[in-house]
């Protein structure tokens, strides 16, 4: 059929057509790249027919845009074609001239622009629905398909790297997942944060969580029996360390639970008291946090004695404490479960300078840096370089440091006001 005997109606109708078949494969194209992986796995899951189309059409990413970009081409240089012939009806020679540029802004605007930013909106359904036809597109225009792609990676070859990823991985760093959770995932209540704080857990190692060594509560078997089964009766904790002179010196971990039996009639000795403990379970110091939680697992273990590369304990970690790093703390109120924060009418704080640098930020949303010392008193060593003979006052970050009391070569209590800077 000769172009040139059609009526200009006939004409525009073709080029109207021919834009539409631009734009259905302009749109399919970036609706298959824009899908999102991870949403149609699981939708391949749950049988859903477009995605499972979707899924196998992408696991070749170069066949589906070999398809694509043919039916794209023909579209277009056919409609070039009729609309040089229409230009020519229309405007004589000057249509030929006009033709293209025309047909370049009208093709940007209908058969790029507008249906690719449309299926970057909506991908799933402009996607799915292709995927009916490409699929079926692909197998009749195989062998095409397969002599242009043989051809394109023949000629990039040289130009790629040598090993290349394994098609379709879509694996995932641990920071691009916290990144996925943080922004791309809802989730209701505190479950994004319990996420969060499970990802985060490698960042964070036990002597950041231990109660430390000068605030370990234990039992002296050297300490007279009677004083020992007041202790016991009085404890607030369930395990106790019980030790001999010093918390170097542990003699195992005592169950209060094993005990209760003996406490009612007070028949106990030492030596029936020592059978009753566990052999002490020592973690090093630095361990991190993910790792500890599959430790505690493994050895059935739920408290865990900090030590350091010389074998000196220094703290006690619980599987309690390694939990609240993940759901927060049991209680309601952080910053009244801390007996070491004192707030005052002004709006500074007395804090004791052993409390956790960690707990404190905690329990106020404060932001003192946590990167060092563990402790408030080793933050203020830190950064005085020594031990003040005389109380004094610094400035750390956005926060004003008072010492109130020094002694045995720690500072015991200090004031702090957190300076908010005005804006400019």
């Amino acid at each position: 059929m000769n172009l040139t005997e059609l009526p200009a109606g006939v004409l525009l109708i073709i080029v109207l057509v021919l834009t539409a078949l631009s734009a259905y494969f302009s749109g399919s194209e970036t609706a298959m790249i824009a899908l999102n992986r991870y949403r149609l796995r699981h939708l391949v899951k749950e049988k859903h027919g477009g995605a499972r189309r979707a899924s196998r059409l992408l696991k070749r990413p170069d066949r589906l845009l070999g398809v694509i970009l043919i039916g794209n081409n023909l579209a277009n240089f056919t409609a070039a074609s009729v609309g040089t012939v229409l230009g020519l009806h229309l405007f004589g020679d000057a249509g030929v001239v006009l033709a293209p540029v025309v047909l370049t802004v009208f093709f940007l605007i209908f058969a790029e622009v507008a249906p690719k930013t449309i299926a970057a909106q909506s991908p799933e359904p402009i996607a799915f629905r292709s995927a009916y036809v490409l699929e079926p597109l692909l197998r009749l225009l195989y062998p095409l398909v397969a002599i242009i792609n043989g051809v394109a990676n023949f000629l990039v070859k040289p130009f790629l790297p040598k090993k290349l990823p394994e098609s379709g991985s879509d694996s995932l760093t641990a920071d691009e997942l916290r990144t996925v959770v943080n922004e791309g995932v809802a989730l209701p209540g505190e479950g994004q944060n319990m996420m969060l704080s499970i990802l985060d857990l490698e960042k964070v190692s036990v002597d950041d969580i231990m109660v430390p060594r000068s605030e370990i509560i234990g039992i002296d078997i050297d300490d007279d029996i009677t004083d020992i089964l007041n202790q016991l009766a009085a404890s607030q904790h369930t395990r106790l360390p019980v030790y001999r002179d010093d918390v170097n010196s542990i003699l195992g971990m005592l169950h209060l639970r094993r005990l209760a039996r003996f406490l009612q009639n007070e028949q106990i000795n030492k030596a029936e008291l020592l059978q009753l403990t566990e052999e002490p379970y020592y973690v090093p110091e630095g361990t991190p946090l993910n790792t500890q939680l599959i430790n505690f697992q493994k050895e059935r273990k739920r408290i865990a004695l900090v030590v350091d590369e010389y074998g000196d304990v220094q703290g006690i970690v619980t599987l309690e404490d390694l939990l609240e790093e993940i759901v927060g703390e049991f209680t309601t109120d952080f910053a009244s479960s801390m007996p070491e924060i004192h707030p005052q009418e002004d709006g500074s704080f007395f804090i004791d300078g052993l409390a956790v640098l960690r707990d404190i930020n905690r329990a106020l949303s404060w932001d003192l840096p946590t990167h060092g010392p563990k402790t408030l008193n080793g933050l203020v060593l830190e950064h005085l370089e020594t031990l003040p003979d005389n109380n004094l006052c610094l400035r750390i970050d956005d926060y004003l440091i008072e010492t109130l009391q020094i002694k045995d070569n720690v500072i015991k209590n200090l004031k702090i006001t957190r300076v908010v800077e005005s804006p400019q």
